[in-house]
Parts: C-alpha cells; structure tokens; sequence
C-alpha cells in the first residue's frame, strides 16, 4: 500500500504541476518578497505562491486509491492525518489568499494565525486520544524510559509542540526547495518507521509514503530555480503532517532530532531578535533565520538545501536505531 501510495502521489503532482502553475499565474497569485530579505531575492518577485496544493493534490489522490485498503484494515489514522494537516493548510491558505489580495507580505494577523492553531492542535490531539492511539505516555529516545502524564498537562504539551513545530517548519520556507526537501527526508524516514511498527500501522505508512512521493514531484518545480512556492499553503499543511505522523506512533519527542533542522532555524530567529533587542541592534547572525545567514556567507541556495538535507538524513538515520526499543 505505501509503495502504491508514493507511486500515485508522485505521478499526480508532476503531472500537475504545469497546468497549476500556469493557472496560478493567470490569477495572478505572485509572492511578495520582503524588502529587508536578501537583495537578491527580489528577483523572485511574483513567483507563483500557493503551489502546496500539488503536493496537497497529489497525496490525496494516492489516499484515494488507496482508501478500499485502509478501510479493510479498519485504520483511519491515514484520513484524520490527512484532515488535521489540510486544517493547517487551509489556515496558510486564507493567510496566502490575504496577501495576495492586500498585496503585501502580511496576511493574518499572528494572534489570528495562533489561536486557529491552537484549535485544530487540540482538536487533533482530543480526536487521537478518543480514538485509543494516543497513551498518555512519553517515550524518550535513546533513553529507553517512559513518563507518563495526566491528561490535563499532557494536552497543553501536545498543543504548545504541535503550533511550535507546525510554524518552525514555516520558518524553513524560506529558499528554493528547502522545506519539501527536508521534510521528504522527514517523510521517509516515518514510512520506515510505521513500516517496521506493522500491525495496522501499513495503512498509516501509505499517508507518508504519500507524503514522500508527492513532495518529490513538487521538487521538480520547487527546486532552484523555482518555477513555484509552496506558500503558507503548504508550508502549514508541511508542519501538520510532521507533527501528525510523529503523535500517529505515539513518539512526539522523536520531532527533536528528525527535526533538528527546524529547531535550528526557529532558535536561530529567536536569538536574532532577542540579542538585536538588547544590544539596541547588534546582530549574531549575519541574517536570520540561519539559511539566510549561509546565504549572506556565500553559500548557493542549493548548496544549504543538500547541507540542511543531509544533516535530517543522518538524524533521521540515528533517530531511527534510538527507537528501536520501542519498536520492540
């Protein structure tokens, strides 16, 4: 079922991805570029935006087609993994849409943004544990040890987890092919994972082979330089996925090292800012968030997506044996 998923998702978005972008800049959907971005950058001025409905597209079919098997297995993680990440995109969605349509950089407003966050986080959460998926107990990686955790601090954890990695992996976006690259290698490594769980865990590896197979094919467009940007869209849909595939296998603190990437880039930006406030405009970083620093040290664009890449491909390979216990 994964490989018929990946295969799907894969085909579906490539061979979309022309006619999307061709109807995307007939609507006239450009990105607006930050001024105070890398000089360089303006020259992506008007850059089809909203291009995550690709990869959005692509695993929905391949969930389609494979929706009579996950139905015989009696598994619908792969649906509500589906749902919960499309409530992130449509979020991104009306905050692409209101840029657009404002034409500037700013689009809802980040209170806005937070609080339908924080609903669809709880709402996932609440839903998982209903449905008996979620135990209340924390495994730690590599530690082999267990917490476990009333539900009253387990669900504010869970919510303040989920909108922290679902905007950190926003923050990725931020060159050519970045984001889809490092969360394919994300995606790759939850397949092996649900994979070796089995016992009605194949039916959830279809959503990220999905997963993996459609952000392949948005790469074809997505890569520098990019013919199309994912946008909040996507970027938002991105950050569910990877927060529902790790709380789908019950292992939320797995995101720490598959997702060092993220981390970086979000406690990079959160430095920037605090050091610039305190020293009244001194800077750490040359630019934040830390891509936009190797930028400004003379690193290609893709140079820092095979670095960044590279660096989630080691972790997710070490993450991998620090859960072996667990998968037991």
């Amino acid at each position: 079922m994964a490989m018929a998923a990946f295969v799907i998702a894969l085909l579906v978005t490539a061979l979309l991805g022309m006619p999307v972008i061709r109807f995307l800049k007939k609507l006239k959907f450009g990105q607006k570029i930050l001024e105070d971005g890398p000089t360089w950058h303006m020259k992506k001025q008007y850059t089809p935006t909203m291009g995550g409905i690709l990869f959005i597209a692509g695993l929905l079919c391949a969930l389609a087609v494979c929706l009579p098997a996950i139905r015989q297995q009696g598994d619908w993680k792969p649906v509500i993994l589906f749902v919960f990440s499309l409530v992130f995109g449509l979020i991104g969605m009306i905050d692409d849409y209101t840029k657009i349509k404002k034409k500037q950089n700013q689009g809802l407003t980040p209170l806005q943004k937070l609080l339908l966050q924080i609903a669809a986080a709880a709402l996932f959460v609440t839903i998982l544990r209903t449905m008996g998926h979620l135990t209340g107990q924390v495994y730690v990686p590599f530690l082999d040890v267990t917490f476990t955790f009333a539900w009253w601090i387990y669900l504010p954890c869970a919510i303040f987890v989920i909108v922290g990695t679902v905007n950190a992996v926003n923050l990725t976006d931020g060159i050519d092919g970045l984001a889809a690259s490092v969360t394919a290698v994300v995606a790759a490594f939850f397949t092996a994972l649900f994979l070796q769980l089995g016992g009605g865990q194949d039916a959830t590896a279809a959503f990220s082979a999905g997963l993996l197979g459609s952000l392949l094919g948005f790469l074809l467009y997505n890569k520098n330089p990019a013919r199309v940007f994912m946008g909040d869209t996507g970027s938002l849909f991105l950050g569910g996925a990877v927060c529902g595939m790790a709380f789908a296998c019950d292992l939320p603190l797995i995101l720490v090292p598959v997702g060092l990437i993220y981390i970086v880039e979000t406690l990079s930006d959160i430095i920037q800012v605090t050091y610039f406030k305190l020293t009244h405009g001194k800077r750490i970083f040359k630019m934040a968030p830390l891509h936009h620093h190797f930028e400004m040290c003379g690193w290609s664009e893709k140079k820092i997506v095979f670095v960044f890449s590279a660096i989630t491909a080691v972790m997710c390979v070490i993450s991998y044996f620090g859960v072996q216990p667990f998968l037991a």
